[in-house]
């Protein structure tokens, strides 16, 4: 791709050409707002749009969306309920026996920084 024009990717090869490419830049990155920077940028987007389509990643649930800020933060259900202000909340939450409202939303979404997207959708009831 290198030399081309950029354009869409629409296949593998084309993928595989252009992430060869924006490879060859990663030893020496070029400088922001030049020609060859602005081509790795651009390079950048169309790999991530292919990636994003070619490759979604799976939707976590937000219970899986709290159990992995609960890891990364080295917190535990008992935190939960603190934040929450109910254990039996915390519980049937993590249980997917309770969906979030949207006050608890919020506060997850603040304290323990979880995007608030990562946090709405519906859980599969148990």
């Amino acid at each position: 791709m290198k030399n081309n024009t950029v354009h869409i990717l629409h296949n593998k090869n084309d993928y595989k050409a252009a992430l060869k490419e924006y490879e060859s830049y990663f030893e020496d990155e070029p400088e922001r707002g030049s020609e060859a920077g602005d081509r790795f940028q651009l390079l950048g987007l169309l790999l991530a749009k292919y990636e994003e389509e070619s490759f979604p990643m799976p939707k976590a649930s937000p219970v899986e969306a709290i159990r992995f800020a609960m890891d990364r933060l080295g917190l535990g259900q008992a935190d939960l309920a603190e934040l929450l202000g109910s254990r039996s909340r915390a519980s049937e939450i993590l249980k997917e026996r309770r969906e979030l409202t949207l006050p608890q939303i919020r506060k997850l979404s603040k304290e323990w920084r979880i995007p608030a997207d990562a946090l709405i959708g519906a859980f599969e009831m148990a």
